[in-house]
């Protein structure tokens, strides 16, 4: 019985060691596995309950549990719960009883990253009306295309937008929409000054008759895509999606005492979403507060700090006692130069990122305070190895948490080791509750690898593959509104089997031999030369390693009696530093193979980005390589001189015409 014992025990002892030396991410598996199941558990309860349970419902519990608490600090203003739910009541009640509105019509945002967007769209949820949140930064044509996507019967609009209103005026009064001005007087025919009715407006509750409607797979809000390549299309958003939103901040680490910096579009999914949405959930902190005196609260604080702030309640009596919580630090856009100095000002704890924004922070000048702050978590996707390692080696000792996901997917990943360059981890149970694969993909064709029979064929390990995901009750796709034919090319079919259907991401990806998944390109970004793919954001890594090349955006272009598309690179120079065609040309050489180095170079004083970082391509690629065309200075790789050598139109006919073969 002792050996017995004895062997039993020493199991237990060395079970632990070997799965850390075999499968040294199975305790970290686990955990995860439990947040999923955790999330999912809590999910399923707030579905069941009666009435429904939205969002909007989310809120109304926190302002109740803690109405004085402060849930946004915006400039030097300050608004707690109890303060944003009767702004928001006071633009509900002056909405619904406007002559222009009724319950339940859809309604178009356009605002900036400003407290009354946040109200705004409270309100509009109050009165079970879907809410477009329209690009503040389109004008005229896309402006009109993105309103009448969702067909919107009311426009609300900030008052440093009317001019962009007025471009389009005349086609929105021709369709009967009303359009709301937040200011408090409106000289234009045809727009409506709206923040007078909202002073005059009552404060008080709006029934919840007034969105008895609302189900689960009522549309919450349109969220449009960033138009890399065109037009955008609105995604949409349902009340049962934006319902499990709540849980991505916690479930990324996020707690009671946090302090969020959100500084990304509010029109965009990372921004209202992640930022604002998420938030909600995670603020449980603790206040108390003379109950007679509350309503003082209701009015701006002039604050500039969070720590100004609990002084102030203090100083003056209201509290004896107030615990941090996550409070939404917004601003209206993002600053490198600020980024920092705002972090220190208010305590941040966690930010957020997406896109090129963590290389923007790393290209700022250094300062010797780089690491005094203390946020200790960054959230988002997008950020590439070198970055990743540069931000650290910086900025400190941050948790960096990578994930994958799209407005309109119905399939995420979350890096929860850490892994460095990976945006996730395939894991066993994930992939039971949401089916996905990597398929092989032919990007010349631009479209799946199929077999004899018709199905889609999955990738090796190691192996480049579409990453699709099958479309089921727990992982729907609800499409682009007023655009079946877009949300029909986001659709496989028999993909692993006859009839089944899956969500094509257009996200090439590769699984490793840890399984963790990395992103690889864009389909319709990897192009193919010589027979061979290239993947821009890979040279674009490589291009931006060179001393000289601050941004590189890379994409392939075509040339006559050349089959595929040949590599180009639109880039920006480092401060004072002149182009070395000589120095980019050796060290693409010594980088990149012949197939994926960059033929030609187009230099721009900036890379044209979206609103939420991501690099624009179409046009670059419609211009091509052609120095009558384009402004910019123009270069191409010489391998006789060793450098990349100005493009003349001499150079460019001879190829043209077929003379100079490349």
């Amino acid at each position: 019985m002792e050996i017995y014992i004895s062997i039993i025990l020493a199991s237990l002892l060395i079970i632990p060691f070997a799965l850390k030396t075999f499968s040294p991410y199975v305790w970290m598996d686990i955990v995860y596995f439990g947040d999923l199941v955790r999330i999912l558990v809590k999910f399923v309860a707030r579905r069941r309950r009666r009435p429904l349970f939205f969002v909007l419902d989310r809120f109304l519990e926190q302002t109740e549990a803690h109405p004085d608490n402060t849930f946004i600090v915006f400039e030097n203003e300050s608004y707690t719960y109890a303060c944003t739910d009767k702004r928001s009541n006071k633009i509900a009640n002056a909405l619904q009883s406007h002559a222009g509105y009724k319950g339940g019509d859809t309604v178009a945002l356009f605002m900036g990253n400003e407290p009354t967007f946040l109200f705004t769209w409270l309100a509009l949820a109050k009165l079970g009306s879907p809410v477009a949140l329209l690009n503040h930064n389109i004008r005229t044509k896309s402006l009109l295309h993105c309103f009448n996507c969702c067909k919107a019967k009311v426009l609300i609009a900030a008052a440093e937008l009317k001019e962009a209103v007025e471009d389009v005026l005349p086609s929105l009064i021709e369709q009967g929409v009303t359009v709301l001005l937040m200011s408090k007087n409106s000289d234009t025919p045809g727009i409506q000054s709206f923040s007078d009715e909202v002073e005059k407006a009552s404060d008080d509750p709006i029934p919840r008759s007034f969105r008895s409607h609302i189900t689960f797979k009522s549309p919450a809000v349109y969220i449009y895509t960033s138009g890399t390549t065109g037009l955008p299309k609105a995604a949409v958003v349902n009340q049962n999606r934006i319902l499990t939103a709540l849980a991505v901040l916690s479930s990324n680490g996020v707690v009671s005492s946090d302090v969020f910096y959100l500084n990304l579009p509010l029109y965009h999914t990372a921004g209202f979403v992640v930022g604002f949405i998420g938030t909600i959930e995670t603020v449980t902190y603790i206040s108390e507060f003379v109950k007679q005196q509350r309503h003082l609260l209701c009015t701006e604080v002039n604050v500039t700090s969070i720590i100004d702030l609990r002084k102030f309640l203090c100083c003056q009596g209201f509290a004896r006692k107030l615990v941090a919580g996550s409070t939404i630090i917004l601003k209206r856009k993002f600053s490198a130069s600020q980024f920092w100095d705002d972090c220190r000002k208010h305590n941040v704890t966690v930010i957020q990122y997406i896109g090129e924004v963590m290389r923007y922070l790393c290209c700022a000048p250094k300062k010797d305070n780089d690491k005094d702050h203390k946020v200790r978590l960054a959230i988002g996707n997008g950020i590439r190895a070198e970055i990743w390692k540069e931000f650290l080696n910086r900025f400190g000792n941050i948790q960096i948490r990578e994930f994958y996901a799209s407005t309109e997917g119905n399939v995420g990943f979350l890096n929860y080791v850490g892994k460095i360059g990976a945006i996730g981890r395939v894991h066993f149970f994930h992939q039971k509750l949401f089916p996905y694969t990597l398929v092989k993909y032919d990007t010349e064709r631009d479209e799946p690898v199929r077999d004899a029979n018709g199905l889609c064929i999955e990738s090796r390990k190691g192996e480049p593959g579409l990453l699709v995901s099958k479309i089921t009750n727990l992982a729907p796709f609800s499409g682009y509104a007023q655009n079946e034919e877009q949300t029909e090319r986001k659709r496989l079919h028999n993909v692993l089997k006859k009839g089944d259907l899956y969500f094509n991401t257009g996200d090439l990806m590769r699984i490793d031999k840890d399984n963790f998944i990395y992103f690889q390109d864009r389909v319709g970004d990897t192009f193919r030369w010589k027979g061979e793919n290239v993947a821009t954001t890979e040279v674009s890594d490589i291009l931006t390693i060179c001393d000289c090349l601050k941004e590189a955006n890379v994409y392939g272009v075509q040339v006559p009696g050349h089959e595929g598309r040949i590599g180009m690179a639109a880039v920006t120079l480092k401060k004072e530093v002149q182009f070395d065609g000589r120095k980019i040309y050796n060290h693409v050489v010594s980088c990149l193979p012949s197939y994926a180095r960059p033929r030609f170079i187009r230099m721009q004083s900036t890379v044209e980005v979206t609103g939420t970082f991501k690099q624009m391509k179409v046009k670059l690629v419609e211009m091509g390589f052609d120095p009558g065309r384009i402004q910019d200075p123009l270069y191409i790789l010489d391998d006789n001189a060793k450098s990349y050598v100005p493009l003349t139109a001499q150079i460019y006919h001879a190829i043209i015409s077929g003379s100079t073969k490349l």
